[in-house]
């Protein structure tokens, strides 16, 4: 079996290079990911941000060992002494679609990422902690370009991103932000600075615990101080199951990838599988956009680590002076359940993953943006890599059909053979006329290469 070449896979190029600088000085894959993973929190706060929360799987090269680390959102109002008020409604337009979504501080859950990117550290990582956030303050510093692929993915989210202080980040002059165009944050290269020097704690028990507290509540919020106190990252259950001889590793996310995984049909070959494939996704249709990002890395000795973080679509309040936009999970529809009560992690859709060969080592390092096509579009790619034999880029950059109740969304160029044997199952055909964000953001490193998506101008750099 072929090894992994080191490096790393993002959905910004800035991103990604700031992984692989951390590999180039000595970090681990754990190190090079949390810098990525703070560098997303920079040049993709259109998807993720210092106040959303995440995922991260790491895999353990000498060993085999397989962790799986929750520091998504927790509901707030442990502390008892405030009730939320009202949301605030948005429309937001998805596939020519409106969706609605709310935003404001009774949205706003406590925040994981800085919590989850210490840990990961703290557990996996070789380099001092500062030398790991450095690249995000120096690009907080200069600010960064907007792709083509995340201005298309503002263009959608605009009335949401652009409530309150975003108007003067992503709506400039009163339009939205164009390919090419400098997206900066004013005071968060200090929030970053603060981060380097005193940790994650600043955000739980420090200086900016009580900005975060007073700003939610002025905000319409419940969040507390014993809420950010009592926050904790929590190692998961890892799940698994196989695919083409290979054993997929992951958490168990809201919509069951690795479950799904399992029910796929024995005989994966093409055209015969699109049916299998399509009856393994069906599901019951949530259809909600999800501002997601992820980075994907492997070092020199074979460790993985992906981390998945989400924002939501931002809740529209900044903590001011730090430029650090809030998320708005209390606000997904689809994230809310029966049990949320006070301190309680919320769900997610989120699934980074690894794959293990037949031979023990790693075969990908995996993970997706996309609310509910995160699992359309991890599948693919590995029935992509395992059971097509492509290379990387090409699985990941492939088009790709996702089901929504009996509705086969699908990207131009998918194989027509298999749209009309699921036309003559019954499935309605939903044809797009692009390749299109909406069908998530796969990013991977593995025997077959490294390669970001195109959708929301992914990239593979290989050390």
């Amino acid at each position: 079996m072929k090894s992994v070449a080191a490096g790393v896979a993002a959905s910004h190029p800035a991103t990604a290079r700031a992984g692989l600088r951390v590999l180039r000085d000595g970090g681990t894959a754990a190190d090079a990911a949390v810098a990525a993973a703070l560098a997303c929190c920079v040049a993709e706060t259109i998807f993720t941000g210092l106040g959303g929360g995440g995922f991260a799987t790491y895999f353990e090269a000498a060993t085999g060992e397989v962790t799986c680390l929750d520091f998504f959102v927790a509901v707030p109002g442990i502390d008892g002494d405030r009730e939320p008020g009202p949301m605030i409604k948005v429309d937001v337009f998805f596939g020519g679609l409106p969706q609605v979504y709310s935003i404001g501080g009774a949205s706003v859950a406590v925040p994981g990422v800085p919590a989850g990117c210490g840990e990961v550290h703290r557990r996996w990582g070789r380099l001092p902690w500062a030398d790991v956030v450095a690249p995000a303050s120096e690009l907080a510093k200069a600010g960064v370009p907007i792709p083509g692929a995340h201005a298309r993915t503002l263009d959608s989210c605009a009335p949401a991103l652009a409530w309150g202080e975003g108007a003067a980040v992503y709506t400039p002059g009163g339009r939205n932000l164009v390919d090419g165009e400098l997206l900066f944050h004013p005071g968060l290269a200090s929030a970053l600075d603060a981060l380097a020097v005193v940790g994650p704690s600043i955000f739980y028990t420090g200086d900016f615990a009580p900005i975060l507290v007073e700003t939610v509540r002025a905000a319409g919020g419940a969040l507390g101080p014993r809420d950010l106190a009592g926050y904790r990252v929590l190692e998961t259950h890892v799940d698994r199951a196989q695919l083409a001889g290979y054993e997929v590793r992951a958490r168990h996310d809201l919509n069951r990838v690795v479950d799904t995984i399992g029910r796929l049909p024995a005989d994966l070959s093409r055209p015969g599988r699109a049916l299998g494939l399509a009856d393994a996704l069906s599901d019951r249709g949530r259809q909600k956009i999800g501002d997601t990002t992820n980075v994907s890395v492997v070092d020199s000795e074979g460790n993985a680590c992906v981390i998945t973080t989400t924002l939501g679509l931002g809740s529209g309040v900044w903590l001011p002076g730090l430029g650090i936009n809030l998320n708005s999970m209390l606000g997904e529809g689809e994230l809310i359940t029966d049990d949320l009560a006070p301190g309680r992690r919320m769900s997610s859709n989120m699934c980074p993953l690894v794959v293990i060969d037949p031979d023990g080592r790693l075969a990908v390092a995996a993970g997706s943006a996309g609310a509910s096509r995160i699992r359309t579009a991890l599948i693919d790619t590995l029935l992509g890599v395992l059971v097509d034999g492509a290379d990387m880029a090409t699985a990941i950059g492939r088009p790709r059909f996702h089901l929504v109740d009996d509705t086969v969304h699908v990207e131009p160029g998918y194989p027509r053979d298999e749209l009309a044997a699921l036309a003559g199952a019954g499935y309605r055909i939903k044809q797009w006329p692009d390749l299109n964000h909406y069908f998530g953001g796969a990013n991977a490193v593995g025997q077959a290469g490294a390669a970001g998506d195109p959708r929301r101008a992914g990239v593979g750099l290989l050390l």
